[in-house]
């Protein structure tokens, strides 16, 4: 296993080194002189030229490409040009936010997905089936920026019943809180701020993980060993939960890896929505500003990120099936 783990996580680093050369490329392709965004547009051209300088901005691409992997070799992500902060500092301080978003997202998305995946195998073509495979048609065809806006509608402004923006206390302080005092206030606000950005995030993936538990449990349902194990009497759960649905995992792990790491990229947009102080925030901004530095840190957080979960969804392959080691 670990001769397994090691391979992977040398494989790493040349994905990423990779990715952080074209987003390097691709920002200095956005129209745009962050000097003149930060000076104004009736700035003088002598200190449009000094502050380009001053930024490095007139150095050739190579050599501020040079200067950008040393210093993210050395873990420097550079400073921010408008907020005159380290990139890191900002990108530590929204990361949480993100992370808690996409992990409740991920919860609510599996504990949706699971059993009507599982149920929909079970009870093919029937009522149920449709039904279930009508949400994962809505759920996938549907903008995540729609959804939010009739969540917002409908529980925030016709039932009142959720706040429609901004983030409560950080779940673990608020749950902290509430362990050592009994006080439980702050834990439920900010699980009800939670809630919507949370389940308009994790419906699409809910939808998606719900179709791919149905194919995969209709093909390992019809295997002999599962045929084997009904006929020796093995009651119809653990049929399906211990025989069924282990072997339909590899699958639905790959799946479920995915949309997590898309969870943490793609979550601008539900963040925008619902005023959330997450990455995406952080990025939309630095992106109308032309702040490179913090465009170039995000992105490749969110891309170390994807590749740690990737990295993991592997080793649990080698968990499911120790085979996939050799």
């Amino acid at each position: 296993m670990a001769t397994y783990v090691g391979k992977r996580m040398l494989q790493l680093i040349p994905v990423l080194l990779g990715i952080s050369v074209i987003v390097f490329f691709l920002l200095h392709m956005i129209p745009g002189d962050p000097a003149l965004v930060l000076l104004g547009q009736d700035a003088p051209p002598s200190e449009v030229e000094r502050l380009r300088n001053i930024l490095g901005l007139n150095e050739p691409l190579y050599v501020q490409l040079f200067v950008f992997l040393k210093h993210l070799a050395t873990g420097n992500l550079g400073r921010s040009i408008f907020q005159d902060e380290p990139v890191s500092k900002l990108i530590m301080t929204h990361l949480p936010a993100t992370l808690e978003l996409a992990i409740a997202a991920m919860i609510i998305a599996l504990l949706i997905a699971i059993p009507l995946g599982i149920l929909s195998a079970v009870k093919q073509f029937s009522w149920l089936d449709y039904a279930n495979m009508f949400f994962a048609q809505i759920g996938v065809s549907m903008p995540v920026f729609w959804m939010g806006m009739l969540l917002i509608i409908a529980f925030s402004v016709q039932l009142n019943w959720l706040p429609s923006f901004g983030r409560g206390e950080p779940l673990t302080e608020a749950l902290e809180t509430a362990v050592s005092t009994g006080n439980v206030y702050d834990l439920v606000f900010s699980l009800k701020k939670l809630l919507l950005p949370a389940f308009t995030l994790g419906i699409t993936s809910a939808a998606l993980i719900t179709r791919m538990v149905r194919s995969t449990m209709l093909e390992v349902l019809k295997e002999d060993y599962v045929r084997t194990a009904e006929a020796k009497g093995v009651s119809t759960f653990k049929v399906i939960m211990k025989h069924a649905f282990r072997n339909a995992l590899i699958p639905v792990i790959t799946i479920v890896g995915l949309q997590f790491g898309g969870m943490l990229g793609g979550a601008i947009v539900t963040e925008t929505i619902f005023a959330w102080p997450g990455i995406g925030r952080l990025a939309i901004t630095a992106i109308s500003q032309r702040d490179f530095p913090v465009i170039q840190g995000t992105v490749f957080v969110v891309a170390f990120m994807f590749a740690i979960t990737n990295l993991i969804v592997d080793i649990l392959y080698a968990v499911v099936n120790p085979k996939i080691q050799q």
